[in-house]
């Protein structure tokens, strides 16, 4: 009883702190990403108040967290909306993944991490927040904007990119041979374009299985369906958090929107416990020694969306000044970098420094992003305002 009380004010005192800082990240006009990481590097070992009896559920939440993290961003699109942005956006797409996964495998590299290593900070380094990018963009009132498509675009074709990639670096953080490495590429492309398929021909039907007139009922079937398939595919060694990606692919309609409405506040409840677990899970000691290549990769990274998102709307035609905005919406990462290092880390088969190298750079990205978002457009207006010289 006494370790069960304990245990209920570590956790009460966590979420409620999780709330102040929540409500601190709106007051400011950030993401509370960074606030709930430093949150948990806070409490974790070597923190300033290690907490020690709630590591159970704490990993646990965190699992949740990264299933309905994917999920509802695969309830974002339809596969109709996926494949459409693929075909136009798989150019800049191609060069968003040379541009912003180079710098992450170079620096792993340089760090003595090996090709595993390289191929997670990678991840870490490519992908853009979703959910940081769609909030600003809704804050800025931007989501009319020319640009806007363009940059949901590049969104959608990291979201696939991540299909695939994730099962893949699983694979290898398990040890695999190239044979089954090609293996995990071959499930992994074989099960996306079976959801796709699933979801542009037959999507209804799914839908029909999880739906409910009950909100109850219908909140159990879809949580209880989208831990079911990720468990299933963390069973066949493919990522637990592809697999709630593809079911929210298939789910669509009125179906898919009535979903997020239920699941959005579980997903915001165990997202920020995931974070926190991966703060708890991170010394801060060992964040100095990697400061300096997150701070490098930081601004090395944020230049390198900026011409990615440039790239992408300039060959929409768009002005120069959609162009700029279009390249600074892309700059924040998040939960992604976090999640791909979590599961670097969990697997045990890359440095334990990574996840502090990681940890300093979304902290930095979920930052710079916003900032990056709001300030471009009155710098843009003054160079553009400002004389030729002769």
């Amino acid at each position: 009883m006494h370790d069960s009380s304990i245990s209920l004010i570590e956790l009460g005192a966590v979420f409620f702190g999780l709330g102040v800082l929540g409500r601190l990240a709106w007051r400011i006009g950030v993401s509370p990403i960074p606030l709930y990481l430093l949150g948990g590097l806070a409490f974790g070992a070597g923190g300033l108040v290690p907490l020690a009896g709630i590591e159970g559920f704490a990993n646990l939440a965190g699992e949740i967290g990264v299933v309905l993290l994917l999920l509802l961003l695969g309830l974002e699109y339809s596969a109709a909306e996926l494949v459409t942005g693929l075909r136009r956006s798989w150019v800049a797409g191609v060069v968003d993944i040379v541009l912003n996964a180079l710098p992450g495998a170079i620096v792993a590299l340089i760090l003595g991490w090996g090709a595993v290593g390289a191929m997670a900070m990678a991840g870490v380094t490519y992908i853009s927040s979703s959910g940081i990018v769609a909030k600003v963009l809704g804050d800025l009132g931007r989501l009319g904007n020319r640009e806007t498509p363009v940059v949901l675009s590049i969104l959608v074709f990291e979201d696939l990119a991540m299909a695939v990639y994730l099962p893949i670096l699983t694979a290898f953080l398990a040890g695999a041979t190239l044979l089954r490495g090609l293996t995990a590429v071959g499930v992994a492309l074989v099960a996306v374009t079976v959801v796709l398929v699933v979801a542009l021909r037959f999507g209804r039907y799914v839908s029909m299985v999880v739906d409910s007139p009950e909100p109850e009922v219908f909140l159990l079937r879809v949580l209880g369906a989208a831990l079911l398939v990720a468990g299933l595919a963390s069973r066949l060694q493919v990522s637990a958090a592809v697999g709630a990606f593809l079911l929210g692919i298939a789910i669509s309609g009125s179906t898919a929107e009535n979903a997020t409405k239920l699941l959005e506040p579980l997903r915001d409840l165990f997202a920020a416990m995931f974070f926190v677990v991966f703060g708890l899970n991170t010394d801060p000691r060992s964040i100095p020694p990697v400061l300096g290549f997150a701070i490098a990769l930081a601004v090395i990274t944020t230049a390198t969306k900026i011409a990615t998102g440039w790239f992408a709307a300039a060959r929409q035609g768009i002005s120069r000044l959609g162009r700029a905005r279009a390249g600074a919406a892309l700059v924040a990462r998040g939960e992604f970098s976090i999640v791909i290092a979590g599961l670097a880390v969990t697997a045990g088969a890359v440095d334990r420094e990574l996840a502090a190298l990681a940890t300093a750079y979304v902290l930095l990205m979920a930052i710079l992003g916003p900032v990056a978002a709001r300030v471009v457009e009155p710098v843009t207006r003054a160079f553009q305002r400002k004389p030729a010289t002769t």
